[in-house]
Protein backbone atom coordinates (compact mmCIF):
# COMPACT_ATOMS: atom_id res chain seq x y z
CA UNK A 1 0.00 0.00 0.00
CA UNK A 2 1.23 3.45 -0.83
CA UNK A 3 0.33 6.60 1.05
CA UNK A 4 -0.21 9.76 -0.90
CA UNK A 5 -0.06 12.95 1.88
CA UNK A 6 -3.24 15.10 1.51
CA UNK A 7 -1.88 18.29 3.05
CA UNK A 8 -3.84 20.25 0.88
CA UNK A 9 -0.52 21.42 -1.21
CA UNK A 10 -0.31 19.00 -4.22
CA UNK A 11 -1.28 17.37 -7.60
CA UNK A 12 -3.19 14.29 -5.64
CA UNK A 13 -5.54 13.86 -8.36
CA UNK A 14 -3.03 12.87 -10.65
CA UNK A 15 -0.72 10.78 -8.60
CA UNK A 16 -3.94 8.97 -7.79
CA UNK A 17 -4.75 8.65 -11.45
CA UNK A 18 -1.24 7.36 -11.97
CA UNK A 19 -1.65 4.70 -9.43
CA UNK A 20 -4.37 3.36 -10.81
CA UNK A 21 -3.51 2.73 -13.92
CA UNK A 22 -0.74 1.00 -12.60
CA UNK A 23 -2.93 -1.11 -10.11
CA UNK A 24 -0.94 -0.29 -7.16
CA UNK A 25 -2.86 -0.28 -4.09
CA UNK A 26 -3.18 3.44 -2.32
CA UNK A 27 -4.66 5.44 0.20
CA UNK A 28 -4.71 9.79 0.19
CA UNK A 29 -4.83 10.73 3.73
CA UNK A 30 -2.97 13.37 6.41
CA UNK A 31 -4.16 11.01 9.10
CA UNK A 32 -0.46 9.54 10.51
CA UNK A 33 -1.99 6.70 11.25
CA UNK A 34 -3.38 5.68 8.35
CA UNK A 35 0.05 6.79 6.51
CA UNK A 36 1.89 5.10 8.83
CA UNK A 37 0.93 1.51 7.75
CA UNK A 38 1.59 2.41 4.39
CA UNK A 39 4.92 0.25 3.04
CA UNK A 40 5.86 3.70 1.36
CA UNK A 41 4.13 7.35 1.26
CA UNK A 42 4.57 10.25 -1.53
CA UNK A 43 4.81 13.62 -0.60
CA UNK A 44 3.43 15.91 -3.61
CA UNK A 45 3.68 19.61 -3.65
CA UNK A 46 3.11 22.52 -6.07
CA UNK A 47 3.33 26.15 -5.37
CA UNK A 48 5.23 28.49 -2.51
CA UNK A 49 8.23 26.51 -0.10
CA UNK A 50 6.86 28.18 2.61
CA UNK A 51 3.51 27.82 2.70
CA UNK A 52 4.03 24.12 1.74
CA UNK A 53 6.00 23.38 5.23
CA UNK A 54 3.26 25.57 7.26
CA UNK A 55 0.57 23.25 5.95
CA UNK A 56 2.47 20.54 6.97
CA UNK A 57 2.83 21.69 10.28
CA UNK A 58 -0.85 22.09 10.63
CA UNK A 59 -1.34 18.74 10.10
CA UNK A 60 1.61 17.74 12.43
CA UNK A 61 3.23 15.69 9.41
CA UNK A 62 7.14 16.96 9.81
CA UNK A 63 7.75 14.69 12.79
CA UNK A 64 5.84 11.98 11.15
CA UNK A 65 7.68 12.32 7.97
CA UNK A 66 10.94 12.18 9.69
CA UNK A 67 10.37 9.06 11.74
CA UNK A 68 8.52 7.57 9.09
CA UNK A 69 11.75 7.31 6.96
CA UNK A 70 14.20 6.38 10.17
CA UNK A 71 11.95 3.08 9.82
CA UNK A 72 13.34 2.44 6.62
CA UNK A 73 10.10 2.72 4.79
CA UNK A 74 10.41 4.73 1.34
CA UNK A 75 9.71 8.55 0.52
CA UNK A 76 9.08 9.69 -2.22
CA UNK A 77 9.19 13.64 -2.54
CA UNK A 78 7.73 15.33 -5.98
CA UNK A 79 8.17 18.73 -7.59
CA UNK A 80 8.11 20.58 -4.50
CA UNK A 81 7.62 18.03 -2.20
CA UNK A 82 11.18 16.73 -3.37
CA UNK A 83 12.37 20.59 -2.35
CA UNK A 84 10.34 20.00 1.26
CA UNK A 85 13.29 17.24 1.90
CA UNK A 86 16.14 19.64 1.63
CA UNK A 87 17.56 21.90 4.86
CA UNK A 88 16.27 24.88 3.72
CA UNK A 89 15.06 26.84 0.75
CA UNK A 90 15.89 30.79 -0.07
CA UNK A 91 12.06 30.82 -2.00
CA UNK A 92 11.05 33.93 -0.65
CA UNK A 93 13.46 34.24 1.95
CA UNK A 94 14.81 31.31 3.81
CA UNK A 95 12.93 28.80 5.38
CA UNK A 96 13.49 25.41 7.02
CA UNK A 97 13.00 22.44 5.56
CA UNK A 98 12.67 19.15 6.48
CA UNK A 99 16.38 18.51 6.75
CA UNK A 100 16.30 14.85 5.38
CA UNK A 101 18.65 15.86 2.52
CA UNK A 102 21.43 18.07 3.46
CA UNK A 103 21.30 20.83 0.60
CA UNK A 104 19.15 23.39 -0.27
CA UNK A 105 16.77 25.35 -2.59
CA UNK A 106 17.82 28.02 -5.17
CA UNK A 107 16.49 30.04 -7.97
CA UNK A 108 17.57 28.57 -11.39
CA UNK A 109 20.37 30.83 -12.79
CA UNK A 110 20.39 31.51 -16.32
CA UNK A 111 16.95 30.19 -17.11
CA UNK A 112 15.44 31.32 -20.36
CA UNK A 113 12.34 31.45 -19.29
CA UNK A 114 11.34 32.35 -15.55
CA UNK A 115 9.65 28.99 -14.91
CA UNK A 116 11.03 25.98 -16.39
CA UNK A 117 7.74 24.32 -17.68
CA UNK A 118 7.32 21.08 -20.25
CA UNK A 119 9.65 18.48 -21.51
CA UNK A 120 12.68 17.64 -20.89
CA UNK A 121 15.58 15.25 -21.43
CA UNK A 122 16.53 13.38 -18.11
CA UNK A 123 20.10 11.86 -17.62
CA UNK A 124 20.57 8.73 -15.97
CA UNK A 125 24.08 9.91 -13.63
CA UNK A 126 23.63 6.13 -11.93
CA UNK A 127 26.22 3.48 -12.66
CA UNK A 128 23.52 0.64 -11.98
CA UNK A 129 20.95 2.27 -14.10
CA UNK A 130 18.23 1.44 -11.57
CA UNK A 131 17.32 5.03 -12.70
CA UNK A 132 16.91 5.03 -16.36
CA UNK A 133 17.07 7.97 -19.03
CA UNK A 134 13.90 9.54 -20.68
CA UNK A 135 11.89 12.69 -20.66
CA UNK A 136 10.08 14.54 -17.91
CA UNK A 137 7.71 16.98 -17.24
CA UNK A 138 8.67 19.93 -15.62
CA UNK A 139 7.07 22.67 -13.76
CA UNK A 140 8.91 24.74 -11.47
CA UNK A 141 11.62 28.00 -10.96
CA UNK A 142 13.41 26.57 -8.28
CA UNK A 143 16.49 24.05 -7.92
CA UNK A 144 17.67 21.48 -5.86
CA UNK A 145 21.27 22.31 -4.65
CA UNK A 146 23.07 19.06 -2.92
CA UNK A 147 26.14 18.61 -0.85
CA UNK A 148 26.99 14.86 -1.66
CA UNK A 149 26.49 15.09 -5.66
CA UNK A 150 26.61 11.38 -5.29
CA UNK A 151 22.99 11.65 -4.65
CA UNK A 152 22.40 12.46 -8.02
CA UNK A 153 21.10 10.33 -10.13
CA UNK A 154 19.45 12.04 -12.82
CA UNK A 155 20.01 15.72 -14.16
CA UNK A 156 18.24 17.93 -16.74
CA UNK A 157 19.28 20.57 -18.30
CA UNK A 158 17.41 24.58 -18.57
CA UNK A 159 20.41 27.22 -18.63
CA UNK A 160 22.17 25.09 -16.50
CA UNK A 161 22.28 21.71 -15.09
CA UNK A 162 19.87 21.10 -13.21
CA UNK A 163 19.06 17.94 -10.41
CA UNK A 164 15.86 15.85 -11.64
CA UNK A 165 16.52 13.19 -9.19
CA UNK A 166 18.27 12.43 -6.17
CA UNK A 167 17.81 9.20 -3.94
CA UNK A 168 19.44 8.43 -0.68
CA UNK A 169 18.82 5.40 0.81
CA UNK A 170 15.19 4.82 0.94
CA UNK A 171 14.39 8.55 -0.23
CA UNK A 172 13.73 9.26 -3.27
CA UNK A 173 12.98 13.18 -5.24
CA UNK A 174 11.93 13.41 -8.46
CA UNK A 175 12.00 17.51 -9.67
CA UNK A 176 9.64 16.26 -12.91
CA UNK A 177 6.14 15.22 -12.51
CA UNK A 178 6.08 11.12 -12.79
CA UNK A 179 2.94 10.93 -13.01
CA UNK A 180 2.47 13.58 -15.77
CA UNK A 181 5.66 12.00 -17.96
CA UNK A 182 3.95 8.76 -19.62
CA UNK A 183 5.67 5.88 -19.84
CA UNK A 184 8.59 6.88 -18.62
CA UNK A 185 7.11 8.42 -15.42
CA UNK A 186 4.93 5.58 -14.93
CA UNK A 187 7.89 3.20 -14.60
CA UNK A 188 9.29 5.22 -11.89
CA UNK A 189 6.42 5.27 -9.61
CA UNK A 190 5.84 1.38 -10.31
CA UNK A 191 9.72 0.79 -9.85
CA UNK A 192 9.36 3.21 -6.35
CA UNK A 193 6.13 0.55 -5.55
CA UNK A 194 8.05 -2.56 -5.84
CA UNK A 195 11.54 -1.09 -4.34
CA UNK A 196 13.32 -1.43 -7.22
CA UNK A 197 14.91 2.20 -7.33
Amino acid sequence: MIGIIDYGVGNIGSIRNGLEFLNIPHIISHNTKDLSSCEGIILPGVGAFESAIKKLKSYDLIDFIKDYTLKNKKLLGICLGMQLLLEKSYEGGEHKGLGLIEGSVEKIKNAPRKIHIGWNKVESKQSNKDFKSGYGYFVHSYKCVLKDQKLVVGETFYGEKIIAAFKQNNILGIQFHPEKSQKYGLSILKKFYEKSI
